[in-house]
């Protein structure tokens, strides 16, 4: 590989680096308003943060996976792309876990705290958020007035001052870990806002995860990553880290392990804190290389046990656990439709994930189905198959679901986030203006990135009509129950 920049015409438009989401979009969009480009991609595989595999024969989803009808670009895309949708929702009761006790209550019931001013209070406190929710600016919460009080603050914070029962306080940790994989401590509250703004959520922080895991995808969720590479053509090159990009008024040169490519642009399309591990030439500007110093990633190890039949629905239960003990706080039903066996996910969940990635696999795998067995009893003790994911221990990901905006974060590195750097541009659900952490912002910072390399209007340049140039005042997320983003 050569270690200065390369003179003369480009070798492709552009390069993108990274063949999740984000980076395919982009890809596809450049591709159709008549640029050559290329993909290259760390992984031996597409997809990003969404994986499948098969355990005990059956397709189990390891990374992100669920869609809301409130999020317009990831439906959109699924329809182009031939891949059909179906509803998550099971009908039955959820198993509540708090203080030892086990108990059962129906979706639209009440939960049964120990204490029952609990419900009301948790009530409250996310009726509060959200109403502060509703000053902020999905797209550029660091302009909003109060921004350097509320990005000044953890989420803990906060909701030390607006809960007091130690039931309302486990519940609302427990939506924030299904949210972000991490706990209140580790989160601004200023970031909080912004995605509760940027998803509509203003029923509370469940709401929004229930407005995005509404459905599902037919064959899992990467094989949306398959068909995107696959319509490129041979344009994605896998097993290949990117180690340099250099560039100037001329162009850019990117080196990998595989060789040297020169373009006229690049796409770097990874999570916010995995910038940061390319070298860059000239070196990023402080503000930009202080971005992937302060965004890091939740911890997240996803597990799933797969038994002949999902038992737990002779039982009337829906699949779904909450509970204040672990290692899986919480879990749900990922069976797949026409598939006769069963299939219970958990999370093990921030600090929880830290603690029990250390533990050696056999032991973790005993502790999770002894805790799917206090949930649904002791038939959960003997899959046919057993797989996890620690996202953390991922070397293209290093944690999940995605990057959490820590106090200060915001107001000093936000539009950084989305700011080229001469020839560089940022692309990546964490850059997302609206549903930033799930599959829907990862396709709208696409088409974004694709419209910074060739703006609108440019020669040559026709852009695809996506959802952003649609009417987006449908569709309305709506209130349910506990699941966890991807």
């Amino acid at each position: 590989m050569t270690g200065g920049l390369a003179r003369g015409e480009p070798a492709v438009d552009a390069v993108v680096v990274g063949a999740g989401l984000a980076g395919l979009t982009a890809a596809r969009e450049l591709e159709a308003a008549g640029a050559s480009v290329l993909v290259i991609e760390a992984n031996d595989r597409v997809g990003g943060r969404m994986m499948t595999q098969y355990v005990g024969g059956v397709p189990v989803e390891m990374g992100g996976q669920w869609v809301g009808p409130g999020q317009k670009r990831i439906n959109a895309l699924a329809r182009e792309l031939g891949v059909e949708i179906f509803p998550t929702e099971v009908p039955g009761r959820t198993v509540f876990h708090e203080d030892g006790r086990r108990s059962e209550y129906e979706e639209d019931g009440e939960v049964p705290f120990r204490d029952p001013g609990a419900s009301a209070e948790v009530g409250e406190a996310f009726h509060a958020l959200s109403e502060l929710a509703r000053g902020v600016s999905a797209g550029t919460p660091w302009a909003s007035e109060r921004a350097l009080e509320w990005d000044g603050q953890t989420l803990e914070t906060w909701k030390l001052g607006h809960t007091q029962s130690k039931g309302a306080r486990f519940y609302f940790d427990l939506a924030v870990e299904s949210l972000y994989a991490c706990e209140p401590r580790d989160v601004s509250l200023l970031g909080v806002l912004s995605d509760v703004a940027a998803s509509g959520g203003f029923g509370g922080l469940f709401e929004i995860e229930a407005s995005a895991e509404e459905h599902r995808l037919v064959g899992g969720a990467q094989e949306l990553a398959v068909r995107m590479a696959r319509g490129l053509r041979g344009r994605v090159v896998l097993s290949t880290p990117v180690r340099r990009i250099s560039h100037d008024g001329d162009g850019a040169l990117v080196e990998s392990d595989a060789g040297s490519v020169r373009a006229g642009a690049v796409v770097v399309a990874v999570p916010a804190t995995l910038r940061g591990r390319i070298e860059y030439v000239p070196a990023l500007p402080p503000v930009h290389d202080g971005l992937s110093q302060r965004m890091p990633m939740g911890a997240v190890i996803k597990c799933h046990a797969v038994y002949d039949a999902p038992f737990w629905r002779d039982m009337g239960l829906n699949g779904r656990a909450e509970s204040d003990t672990g290692p899986c706080k919480v879990t749900c039903d990922n069976s797949f439709p026409g598939e006769d066996a069963g299939v219970l996910t958990g999370f093990i969940l921030g600090s929880d994930a830290r603690r029990w990635g250390q533990s050696p696999a056999g032991e973790r795998k005993r502790a999770v189905l002894e805790c799917f067995a206090r949930f649904f009893g002791r038939e959960a003790l003997h899959p046919r198959g057993y797989a996890e994911c620690d996202w953390g221990k991922e070397p293209y990901a290093r944690g999940g679901y995605a990057g959490v905006p820590v106090p200060g974060f915001l107001l000093d590195h936000g539009p950084a986030l989305r700011e080229p750097v001469g020839r560089v541009h940022w692309a990546g659900t964490e850059t997302a203006a609206r549903w930033n952490g799930y599959m829907d912002g990862a396709v709208e910072s696409g088409h974004r990135a694709a419209r910074e390399v060739l703006p609108a209007g440019g020669a040559g340049y026709h852009p695809r009509t996506t959802p952003d140039d649609r009417d987006l005042s449908r569709g309305r997320p709506r209130a349910g129950a506990t699941g966890t983003g991807g």
